[in-house]
């Protein structure tokens, strides 16, 4: 048996449906969210889990609790996991950036990598601190499956590193909707994405949820 990573993306918030930018921002899920992390924790719920990680925004805590509740597994909160800074830019669309902040906006655009929204984090910032997280589960787990429960970003970001792309694509190869799995395992030749985005523990009104 080898060690499988299961990264969740957080149910359905306010900022999914809006579009606007929600980085360190701390919103409740919404109704339809709930129901993203009960679909989850029914449909996972009689995998064997070796432990589970979280970021500690409300969002991915409450995402997470039907499964740790499920299965009698404590939460493990790590800042690491945590969604990028997007500074200035947190709580508005893409359209009030580009008004206010164009060239920032078009810069991290062209390389997220080293260019970051006006005061926030760049996605160089953001792997440095996540991956600490992954480091840390790797030494404690040398198989079974671990559940990482966080931001579409931060996920992104994260599977580009350990799957070898360029940071700087995480937008243009990676597509983490709400409420989906993506699963790497780590197999003798280094990790593996067995599924990206994956919503079918969903049913078809919540895979239908509109999100910008």
């Amino acid at each position: 048996m080898t060690l499988t990573l299961y990264f969740l993306r957080h149910g359905e918030t306010p900022y999914t449906k809006t579009g606007a930018y929600c980085g360190s921002l701390d919103p409740e899920l919404t109704s339809e969210g709930k129901q993203m992390a009960e679909a989850f924790a029914a449909a996972y719920r009689n995998l064997p889990w070796a432990g589970v990680y979280v970021s500690p925004r409300k969002r991915t805590i409450a995402t997470a609790q039907p499964l740790c509740a499920a299965i009698g597994v404590e939460m493990q909160l790590r800042e690491g996991l945590k969604e990028m800074d997007f500074g200035k830019w947190e709580g508005n669309t893409p359209d009030w950036v580009r008004e206010n902040h164009l060239d920032d906006y078009i810069n991290w655009m062209t390389e997220p990598s080293w260019n970051p929204p006006t005061d926030g984090e760049t996605a160089v910032e953001v792997v440095s601190r996540a991956i600490s997280v992954i480091a840390e589960i790797e030494a404690q787990f040398s198989t079974g499956n671990v559940l990482i429960v966080a931001h579409k970003t931060t996920i992104r970001i994260l599977l580009c590193n350990l799957l070898g792309i360029d940071l700087g694509r995480y937008r243009d190869r990676m597509e983490v909707r709400v409420g989906s799995v993506s699963v790497v395992k780590f197999s003798t030749y280094g990790p593996l994405l067995q599924r990206l985005g994956d919503r079918a523990h969903l049913n078809e009104a919540l895979q239908s949820r509109a999100e910008t």
